[in-house]
């Protein structure tokens, strides 16, 4: 009778014991915010470019091709961090970038661009965070990868880093 009350505390010990390590092997990121707009539309909005100075409506950028849409400012350390990984980004054939330049001063991001390359398509201007509001943006830099029927496929959240830079490019040449 001894050995049957002590075995129950046992399996109950190993089966916490069970889902504790089941936990730690699992790649999960508890601070990664699921997007409702992954497989759909991208949304649509109108916004001024800042290389054009010319209004642009969203759906005159999607022209069958994959787009990289980064939304960035240029008081984000994090932004600057990950500007070489889009700065290769940008060298890759059959895709557009386009930086969305999220509430910020618009004579200071021409400064950055200049200073660190610009390796955007257009960069479109988001003064008041709507945009950014209708893409779900909680904090920047994010990214999304947008197919070449306007689907939204990837989305990350901080910036690009190597490991992220390896994945994105992987998601683009799957992509084509």
């Amino acid at each position: 009778m001894k050995k049957k009350i002590l075995l129950f505390p046992f399996l109950v010990f190993v089966l916490v014991l069970s889902i504790f390590f089941y936990l730690l092997l699992i790649e999960r990121n508890p601070s990664k915010i699921p997007s409702n707009l992954i497989n759909k539309s991208f949304p649509v909005f109108e916004a001024e470019s800042l290389i054009t100075n010319k209004k642009v409506v969203s759906s005159d950028i999607f022209e069958n091709k994959i787009i990289l849409i980064n939304f960035f400012a240029t008081w984000c350390k994090p932004c600057r961090d990950e500007h070489d990984f889009i700065m290769q980004l940008s060298n890759k054939k059959n895709l557009k970038i386009f930086g969305i330049n999220y509430k910020d001063n618009s004579k200071k991001t021409q400064v950055w661009l200049e200073d660190l390359g610009n390796p955007y398509s257009d960069v479109l201007i988001d003064k008041n965070g709507k945009i950014a509001i209708d893409w779900g943006v909680y904090g920047i830099p994010e990214t999304f990868i947008v197919n070449s029927k306007g689907i939204i496929k990837y989305r990350h959240t901080g910036p690009i880093t190597k490991k992220i830079y390896k994945k994105i490019y992987a998601l683009i040449e799957e992509a084509n």
